[in-house]
Parts: C-alpha cells; sequence; structure tokens
C-alpha cells in the first residue's frame, strides 16, 4: 500500500515524508527558544541587558552606524511574527508544503543563531556576537532568496512567511552593520586614516545599495525594504545630538533610509503595472 498523500497549500498532491513532522516540531521549539533568549538578553530574568553588556559596546553611542534606542523596539513587531508562522507552518496543511520544505529547516537555524547571539551579546563577547550575527544573516538571506523564488500561495502566508522573514532579514541587515562597526571599535580597528564620519557614509551607501538591490529582486518587499529604511533612519536620528552627533552621518544615512524607501514602492508599482 501506498503511503498517504495530502494536498498542499497550492492544491497539489504531496506525498508525507518522514521529516516534515520532525521540522514543523523543531520550528515551534525553536521560536520558543528564541522567545525566551529575548527575555534573557532585555534583563527581564536579572541578566545584564544587552545595550549594557561588553561595556556598552553595543550601545546605542557605541558607534556612528548605531541605531538610536527606539529602533530596537521593531524586535517586538519581528518576534509577534516568527511566533504567528511557527504556529501556522505546525498546521496540518503545512506539513507537506514544498515552500515550507524549502525553508523551514533555514527559519529553525535562524531561531537558534537568534537566542545565541543574545546570549554571545550578553556575556560581552563583542567580536563573538559579530561573528554570530553574520552567520544569522547568511541563513536569512539564503531564506529570504527561496521565499523570493516562488510566491506565496494567498494572503496570509504573504503576510506570516513572506512579511516576516523579509521583516527579519531587513532589520538584521540593519543590526549586522551596527555590531560590526562595534567589534571592530572594541577591538582597535581604526578607520584606515579616512575617519569614523567617511566610514559611516560608506556604510550607511553599502546598506541602500543593498536595499535596492533587494527591492528590485523582490519586486518591493515591503518587509525587508521597511526594517531596513527603519534602521537607517534611527542611525540618522541617533546621529543629530548626543557626544556622537554628526551631520553628516546624519545626512547619509537620511538619505540612505530614503533611497531604500523609493526603491521598494518604485520596484512595487512595476509589479503592479506588469
Amino acid at each position: 500500500m501506498s503511503e498517504p498523500t495530502a494536498l498542499d497549500a497550492r492544491g497539489t498532491s504531496a506525498r508525507a515524508r518522514p521529516g516534515d513532522l520532525a521540522r514543523q516540531v523543531v520550528v515551534v521549539v525553536a521560536a520558543v527558544v528564541a522567545v525566551l533568549g529575548s527575555a534573557i538578553g532585555s534583563g527581564a530574568f536579572g541578566g545584564t541587558p544587552i545595550a549594557e553588556a561588553g561595556g556598552g559596546a553595543l550601545s546605542a553611542e557605541a558607534t556612528l552606524v548605531a541605531p538610536d534606542g527606539p529602533a530596537f523596539s521593531i524586535w517586538t513587531l519581528v518576534y509577534l511574527g516568527l511566533v504567528a508562522y511557527a504556529v501556522w507552518q505546525a498546521l496540518p496543511g503545512q506539513r507537506t508544503d514544498p515552500r515550507q520544505r524549502r525553508t523551514g529547516w533555514l527559519a529553525a537555524a535562524s531561531l537558534v543563531l537568534n537566542a545565541v547571539w543574545i546570549l554571545v551579546a550578553q556575556a560581552g563577547y563583542v567580536a563573538g556576537s559579530a561573528v554570530v550575527i553574520v552567520g544569522l544573516l547568511g541563513v536569512l538571506v539564503v531564506l529570504f532568496g527561496r521565499l523570493v523564488a516562488s510566491r506565496p500561495a494567498g494572503r496570509v502566508e504573504g503576510v506570516l512567511v513572506d512579511g516576516t522573514f523579509g521583516l527579519y532579514a531587513g532589520w538584521v541587515s540593519a543590526a549586522t552593520i551596527a555590531n560590526v562597526a562595534a567589534a571592530l571599535k572594541d577591538a582597535g580597528v581604526t578607520e584606515g586614516g579616512l575617519g569614523a564620519q567617511t566610514w559611516g557614509v560608506v556604510v550607511v551607501a553599502v546598506a541602500a545599495a543593498a536595499g535596492t538591490y533587494v527591492a528590485s529582486v523582490s519586486q518591493g518587499s515591503f518587509g525587508y525594504g521597511g526594517a531596513l529604511a527603519w534602521g537607517l533612519g534611527w542611525i540618522a536620528v541617533g546621529r543629530a545630538s548626543g557626544p556622537d552627533a554628526s551631520a553628516t552621518v546624519l545626512l547619509a544615512a537620511g538619505l540612505a533610509s530614503g533611497i531604500v524607501v523609493a526603491a521598494t514602492l518604485f520596484a512595487r508599482s512595476g509589479r503592479r503595472g506588469s
């Protein structure tokens, strides 16, 4: 007797595999681990908040490309999306869906790496946290690329999967900039004679270029573009006052944020016109 098959979200017959249920369970467990990690990182259990760890190396004033404090409130929206995604992908109807098979294990890996980053950063290992967040970004880039390569089955999947991981990847892109810059500064790496402000301009320009490219290949992902523009915008706000004020970086980051928004909207307008 052949194994039972089920209709996936796209209405096609898909044969169940031994690893399908395991994938769904692992994603749920990984989501729980990530949420617990976020609570630990906030200092809810008595630990040192991330902004205060490592002698303040990861604080909003650590470098000229660190987003201002309120920017990190986006994590609340990211975590809500990830929890909703974890519940949705655990439904029987998603068990054999080809799209979830291609992305589920990567999603679980990203959630675990998220928690690992928090623990490493909270322990004060600034260089180690940079290594972990670069790895996290790499996983999210591959995952997001796989989502872009195919279309969601409906609006719910588009929001819970594509929207959530676009937002996640966009924000981690911005956070990686700040984290790597903080690690280099903590290690005593200089700006190569260019100066901190020039390097800040170069970094946000690269971020704007990356955001423009992602907008073109994703046909204007609101999640990715919105989160990256949010991060760049808060870099600009952070340079408006205080000991790390810089009109040069403020203008560059503000312009970069606007470029990402414009590129995203332009790409979406092209999609509607096609």
